[in-house]
């Protein structure tokens, strides 16, 4: 599938989003859930559930207006990278540069650097946590912040050691973006981010919401729904301050995710898509997990850090991933982007910490599960066509010259230009002439790989290409399979058999005597309890009568297994398992 036909079955997927996020807001009690998908661009799904106001029972819509609380620290990030772009500091400039009162800060050690801009993006300035204490400090005044500036600031860590989350971070950055630009903060955003996308519903203005648009916070107490009020704005704003509707919100997701990929188009703004990928960087590891959801369950891998006002997140189900949420009294909201994709899933909750993030998190697992999502893939460039065609040519008709015209120097110092020469005759004579060339799969615009499929079997070459203009070979693999002989075909499968059920009066007869079958044996137990059932795949490599490496496909994942015969007796001598190049990480 597609990404454009995949953008089309999402949006297909409303009633699906409707039942999911229904379902979530029945099982917490919130009173009202707005939500919205985004895809190629548009807001391509949303709707609203239960109701704004508990006392007129105003029904949630998608332009009901919520607090999406720290959902706005990305909002205070591109302020800050926009004036960054604009030439007016660097984001290693020591933050008591832009504002004064920081320079009488007390570090916690002697030999501490000053905090920089670019740690106070990352979560790495050494502040400590501060939920739920900024929380009540949004109505913080201009005069009042100052003060507290100067009478200094609580460490946790040294600046630039670790990541940590701090309100009190983001606070500074909107002082930043106010004395840089020489306005309120939130005029800033309004005029320079809000406005250029046309989100003329948000507002850090509680007052500038109509009352009949407004989703009233609530909290949960003794089986009752208590309205929370709004929190006044201030300084903390900048933390977490902003009001806005799902239908607006798509225009900023959309903005997030219009960076990717890279291209020539013209930059329309309202900032550079150079600086927004920037942001959607992983600038501060925070920590690496892995998790079950019931012990016979695939783990989820997680590698979790920071960009810029924004949470970074890579795992083993989804890839590359965006993300923030937020909460405050009378609210929970998060969002999920799919740069790779080109897709994000957001809702918004009016109730207090209520976040949605679990649900989100299920059905972009359940989509990428069912082939729902796609990455996109790089298109192969023309260093990459013009190395596959030569290559090919040369595997036909070998010719020097045309070997030397297309590689660098070093490529025949790691095998000399003779020896090159060989290998290809000899795979010629053993593989024969080629019958179809695959596609390049590009990796990036410098290498790819590709199939050969010839007569005898099938070649991939995987091809790097120098730095040099114009880019030249400086690397080549060739991987040849040749499909299995008789005998190897029913040695496989016996081993394959061991492996979904291990048979004790078997074993002797297939795996020679110098493998300890005890080790085999607790190894196919793994590989049960890791992938289920497994069955063959292709051959990937080995002369198909002596070695083989081959695929293996089960429930839950693939796995490569390498299996070495005897060639007297035709027991197998040695198994290895590995993970699949293609496959980032193991059930």
């Amino acid at each position: 599938m597609s990404p454009a036909s995949s953008y089309a079955h999402l949006a297909a997927q409303a009633s699906f989003l409707q039942t999911a996020f229904q379902q979530f807001r029945e099982e917490h009690h919130i009173p009202g859930l707005a939500y919205g998908l985004v895809a190629g661009g548009e807001l391509v799904a949303a709707g609203g559930l239960g109701v704004q106001t508990m006392h007129d029972q105003t029904p949630v819509t998608p332009d009901s207006v919520f607090r999406i609380a720290s959902m706005t620290k990305s909002f205070t990030a591109m302020a800050v990278i926009s004036l960054r772009d604009e030439g007016r500091f660097q984001l290693d400039t020591p933050a008591e540069a832009v504002v004064p009162e920081l320079a009488r800060l007390r570090y916690p050690t002697r030999d501490s650097a000053p905090v920089t801009i670019r740690q106070l993006l990352t979560m790495s300035a050494g502040f400590p946590q501060d939920d739920p204490w900024s929380d009540r400090q949004l109505a913080c005044d201009e005069a009042t912040f100052t003060d507290w500036l100067r009478g200094g600031i609580s460490f946790s860590n040294p600046p630039g050691v670790t990541f940590e989350y701090s309100n009190y971070g983001y606070a500074i950055l909107g002082r930043i973006i106010t004395t840089v630009s020489g306005m309120p903060y939130q005029t800033y955003i309004q005029e320079h981010i809000l406005k250029p996308l046309g989100m003329t519903s948000s507002t850090f203005d509680v007052r500038a919401v109509a009352p009949e648009r407004l989703a009233l916070g609530y909290r949960r107490e003794d089986n009752q729904w208590t309205a929370e009020p709004p929190l006044a704005d201030g300084v903390f704003g900048a933390m977490g301050g902003l009001f806005t509707t799902i239908t607006d919100f798509a225009r900023y997701m959309a903005l997030l995710l219009s960076a990717f990929p890279p291209r020539d188009d013209d930059d329309t703004g309202p900032v550079r898509r150079s600086s927004l990928r920037e942001m959607q960087q992983m600038a501060r590891q925070s920590l690496v997990i892995s998790t079950r959801t019931t012990p016979d369950a695939p783990a989820l891998v997680q590698n979790i850090g920071y960009g810029y006002g924004l949470r970074i997140e890579t795992d083993s189900v989804l890839g590359y991933s965006v993300a923030h949420g937020g909460g405050l009294p009378g609210y929970g909201t998060f969002y999920r982007l799919l740069p790779d994709c080109g897709v994000g899933l957001v809702a918004f909750a009016n109730l207090t910490y209520e976040s949605p993030a679990a649900r989100i998190n299920d059905i972009l697992y359940h989509w990428r599960q069912t082939g729902a999502l796609q990455p996109r893939k790089p298109a192969p460039t023309a260093p990459l066509l013009a190395a596959q065609a030569a290559l090919a040519q040369l595997y036909e008709n070998w010719d020097d010259s045309v070997m030397t015209g297309i590689a660098t120097a070093s490529f025949f110092q790691d095998s000399p230009l003779d020896k090159r020469r060989q290998q290809f005759t000899d795979l010629r004579r053993r593989f024969g002439k080629c019958r179809q060339i695959t596609p390049v799969e590009p990796e990036n615009a410098l290498r790819g790989r590709w199939r050969m499929v010839c007569r005898g079997g099938y070649l991939e070459l995987f091809a790097t290409l120098a730095p040099t203009v114009p880019p030249q070979l400086q690397y080549l693999q060739i991987t040849a399979a040749r499909s299995l002989n008789p005998a190897f075909k029913r040695t496989t499968a016996q081993v394959i058999r061991l492996i979904n059920q291990w048979d004790e009066t078997l074993a002797p007869a297939v795996f020679d005597r110098s493998l300890k079958r005890a080790a085999l044996r607790s190894q196919f137990e793994a590989l049960r309890v890791q992938y289920g059932r497994l069955r063959l795949g292709e051959v990937l490599e080995g002369d198909g009568s002596t070695t083989a490496r081959l695929r293996l496909t089960g429930k839950n994942g693939q796995v490569d297994m390498k299996l070495t015969l005897n060639p007297q007796t035709g027991r197998v001598t040695g198994v290895i398992f590995t993970r699949p190049r293609e496959t980032a990480f193991v059930p």
